[in-house]
């Protein structure tokens, strides 16, 4: 790490020595300070944009600019007339103010060039064009050039450590706002601006009166041209791979049309090889956008419907083969100025292969503190296992938006989200405990979400807004599993004998072939009614009425299928906690939930500082209904928050927030019959669980300032959960039993995280660094008292990286994670070293060479492990405006079988090796329209 921090030293130390620094104060006619002033510096010799600056609140400018040049400096600010000056450096620093006079139309300077950066008030504006070499394709290559812009692992875009919620292309939604889809689509050379919308408001009629600090959207201007023409890009290719009856293809339709009353984008992805612009877990998490957020998202109340899918779908890097189909389609219609038309439309196809070796070792937990932990009868083994997986994934998911605004005072909206998916994955698992196992797990859910949300201004003072959502789910997962059994005589003792008998399996086969089938519908219904009353400009107190409504139904029956082909219908032996036996059935279990609510919030402002304190008053009710027995409670709970913010200019502010919140389960823990998440991991559940509460406190530090290129925000979040649903286990072997209850333990987690990014001239530096911490109750049946599991982890993520618009470009990036794990008696230290280069140069105008490289070192309690990644491209265009690119791309270039991960869950320390995709190598034709 030192190394790399000394490198980073000497490339930007090295660059300021061949600079010079020119500063000064910007002035009106009168002598005051213009803050905001633009200044720019353009080298007379090349043309170009050498230097930019934006002044600071006492008017101060400060350019870079090389020794012994010629530089034309320009002033201009809003409403004033604009100044030029030639300036000519040697080697020294200079000093000078500039005064600009009142704005005289026939005597203005023509501004050679546009600001790379502007503020319009809460809007930033970067001029795309100002930070482009040549080398982009996508618009993710111009956003991460941009200072104050990242896009972080998950591919989302984050502004000033805050996460963009919606995007949109000329002011109308891009897919909903969804940023993945548009930051790998969208071609770069169609961006002219791009547009930062700070505290953005999806309805202007409470932007007033309501807190959107948090709220961060991007609006992408295209260039001129690009508007009543189709553009886009269309890319095919073909390659080779190390097995020689491997054909590798692509094609990726991508074309977009806009036009001031519609616009049309289409996406399409065919492949093997491994790229795809969406993964099952980005679609799984596709939630419809502004849309589709909760009317209780801050009432104080949670309620968990939990999530029957195929959750543990695979991340497309973790695959050794991978063949993808996408088919999206967006449009939006204006048939007049009041109503607004959007939808979309996106399948996905997936198939994925899969291996992995794992070793798990499980902590031990002592029944007896006087017992030697290697006589503890509560240590499951230490197991190895090897898993080979085949995934088939199919999704559709549609929307349907309407937006109706008559005048400034009404505003309906309506939107219809449909999803449905057809999952299957099959897995053939050797353990080194149980043997093998093959499995089988589908489902084929649906759901239906509606919202209908309107907001009616009254008067200069008095605002309603009332939203409901309507959700129905239907999900059917089936799972089935094959383990080995031997019955017969002298009978060999198979590690799943004592579960079978405990399911009340026929031990009598030559294979358990155990099967499930599961039902879940659920029905809610969340809705509120706001009603805001301004007191004057710096206060207004807000009344909110609101309810949800929720049913879950569930059926579950475990069976066995004998060697002849008939179904079994089990007995079980095993019992609750209180020594009642459990079902193999969970037959008609119903589950309503109800909460009706007040809310009360006051927002004042005062110099500086914005407070808004508020409580909320609840009438909770649940009920459920299974095996003849009807569990009820009722109760009633006041659940407060509070917000302050102190706005110490207009690009710093500090933030905190507290506030208390009800968790509710879902119907599945609620369930007492025996249901199967797989055959190593059974569970029933508790009809008298109750709800969780936590003190949640946030603190959010942001500073943007283009006057000396400084980007800084810090947080710190601190969660204390008190009557947290958690579960005991039991094992045999390595199987084990959960059940749930509610834990007289609190549970803590607590986070600092923060960034800095300086930028000098055309170098961009910063560092990262997060610090966790979480304290977390596990119960092992026969222990005397829980096992309290603590993790500490640190990360620190230094980067430095170039920008230059005639030479190549280099980003230097070292991630280093330490993991502290204390569980029970196990006691361990991960450390994770990932030094990475990315390069990129565009040169003759013709030809962009672009390469990566990470070398990732894991070290688990001594013993290291390392892997490499390096990827390459060669790209062909005959000036920037051509219209064919003909490209080479390498992945994988080392032929690394597999990836090594380490780590510890709840109830065991893990060390993974994933098998991954090849060497692939393929070439690519892409025309552009």
């Amino acid at each position: 790490m030192k190394r790399i921090l000394i490198l980073l030293f000497l490339v930007v130390t090295s660059t300021s020595f061949a600079q010079i620094k020119m500063q000064g104060v910007v002035k009106d006619s009168i002598g005051a300070p213009l803050e905001l002033a633009n200044v720019i510096a353009i080298n007379q010799e090349t043309s170009a944009l050498e230097s930019y600056a934006i002044t600071n609140d006492k008017g101060k400018y400060v350019l870079s600019l090389g020794k012994n040049g010629k530089y034309k400096v320009q002033v201009s600010y809003i409403g004033l007339k604009s100044f030029e000056q030639i300036i000519t450096t040697k080697e020294e620093d200079i000093n000078r103010d500039f005064t600009l006079m009142p704005d005289n139309s026939l005597d203005a300077v023509e501004l050679t060039y546009e600001m790379p950066v502007t503020i319009k008030g809460d809007t930033l504006i970067y001029n795309a064009d100002s930070f482009k070499n040549g080398s982009e394709r996508k618009l993710e290559d111009v956003l991460e050039k941009l200072p104050g812009v990242e896009i972080n692992e998950d591919g989302q875009v984050e502004v000033e450590g805050k996460v963009v919620n919606k995007l949109m292309v000329n002011g109308k939604d891009f897919f909903d706002g969804d940023t993945k889809l548009a930051t790998k689509n969208i071609p770069s050379n169609a961006v002219d601006k791009v547009e930062v919308l700070r505290n953005y408001s999806e309805v202007g009629q409470l932007r007033s009166v309501t807190n959107n600090q948090d709220n961060v959207a991007l609006n992408i201007k295209l260039k001129e041209g690009k508007e009543n023409f189709w553009f886009g890009d269309i890319t095919a290719g073909g390659g080779t791979a190390p097995s020689p009856n491997d054909e590798l293809y692509l094609v990726q339709p991508k074309l977009f049309y806009y036009s001031p009353k519609y616009s049309v984008n289409i996406i399409g992805d065919m492949n093997n090889i491994g790229e795809v612009a969406l993964t099952n877990r980005d679609l799984r998490n596709f939630g419809g956008g502004f849309g589709f957020r909760l009317p209780s998202r801050t009432s104080g109340t949670n309620i968990n419907l939990g999530d029957n899918g195929l959750g543990g779908l695979t991340n497309i890097a973790n695959a050794q083969e991978v063949i993808t189909k996408l088919a999206t389609a967006n449009f939006s219609y204006s048939p007049s100025k009041s109503l607004d038309l959007s939808g979309f439309v996106i399948y996905n196809s997936s198939r994925l292969r899969t291996r992995e070796e794992s070793f798990f070792d499980y902590i031990e937990v002592e029944d007896d503190p006087s017992t030697p932990i290697d006589e503890s009868a509560n240590i499951p083994p230490d197991e190895a296992t090897v898993s080979r997986g085949r995934e088939a994934s199919n999704q559709a998911i549609a929307k349907l938006s309407a937006s109706y605004k008559p005048n400034v005072n009404n505003q309906l909206d309506y939107d219809l989200l449909g999803r449905i998916s057809d999952d299957e994955e099959r897995q053939n698992l050797f353990s080194s405990v149980v043997g093998v196992t093959d499995q089988v797990d589908r489902v084929k859910p649906f759901s239906i979400n509606q919202t209908l949300n309107y907001y009616y201004t009254l008067d200069e003072n008095n605002i309603f807004a009332f939203e409901a959502q309507h959700l129905i789910k239907d999900e059917d997962p089936f799972y089935n599993a094959l383990l080995v059994n031997d019955p017969t005589p002298p009978n060999t003792q198979d590690a799943f004998d004592a579960t079978a008998f405990g399911l009340g399996l026929n031990q009598d086969q030559f294979s358990y072939d155990i099967n499930q089938e599961r039902r879940v519908k659920s029905n809610q219904l969340d809705a509120k009614l706001d009603y805001y009353n301004i007191l004057n400009a710096k206060s207004n107190i807000n009344l909110t009425l609101g309810t949800i409504l929720s049913n879950q139904k569930f059926n579950s029956n475990i069976f066995q299928f004998l060697d002849n082909g008939a179904q079994f219908n089990p007995t079980p032996t095993i019992t609750d906690e209180d020594g009642n036996p459990l079902s193999a059935e969970n037959d008609n279990v119903d589950y309503s939930f109800r909460d009706i609510y007040l809310g009360v919030h006051y927002r004042f402002k005062t110099g500086k500082f914005t407070f808004t304190p508020g409580l909320s008053f609840h009438a909770y009710g649940n009920k459920n209904t299974q095996g003849g027995d009807t569990f009820e409670d009722n109760f009633f709970n006041v659940l407060p928050d509070f917000e302050a913010r102190i706005q110490f200019k207009k690009s710093e502010s500090l933030q905190f927030n507290y506030n208390m919140t009800n968790t509710f389960t879902d119907v599945t823990n609620i369930a007492e019959g025996l249901v199967l998440n797989n055959f190593n991991s059974i569970q029933f559940g508790n009809p008298e669980l109750q709800n969780a509460l936590s003190h949640n406190i946030r603190l959010f530090y942001s500073s943007f300032n283009l006057f000396n290129y400084t980007n800084v925000f810090a947080g710190l979040n601190y969660s204390k959960n008190e009557d947290q649903i958690r579960s005991l286990t039991n094992f045999q072997s390595v199987i084990r039993t959960n059940s749930f209850f509610n834990s007289q333990f609190a549970d803590e987690t607590a986070s600092l995280f923060g960034r800095v990014q300086r930028t000098f001239g055309k170098i961009r530096a910063s560092l990262r660094a997060n610090f966790s911490y979480s304290k977390f109750n596990q119960f092992i049946q026969s222990s005397t008292s829980p096992s309290i599991n603590e993790s500490f982890t640190q990360n620190y993520t230094p980067e430095i990286r170039t920008n230059f618009r005639e030479a190549p470009n280099v980003r230097l990036r070292y991630g280093y994670t330490i993991r502290n794990n204390d569980q029970g008696a196990n006691s361990n230290k991960f450390i994770t070293r990932a030094p990475s280069i990315e390069f990129d140069a565009y040169i003759w105008d013709a030809v962009t060479f672009v390469t990566d490289f990470t070398y990732t070192e894991q070290e688990n309690n001594g013993q290291v492990e390392d892997f490499k990644t390096w990827n390459a491209s060669l790209r062909y265009r005959k000036g920037r405006d051509a219209k064919w690119e003909y490209s080479l791309r390498a992945s994988n270039i080392l032929d690394i079988d597999s990836n090594i991960s380490n780590g510890a869950g709840n109830i065991s320390v893990f060390s993974s090796e994933t098998f991954i995709q090849p060497r692939f190598l393929t070439f690519r034709l892409t025309y552009t329209l």
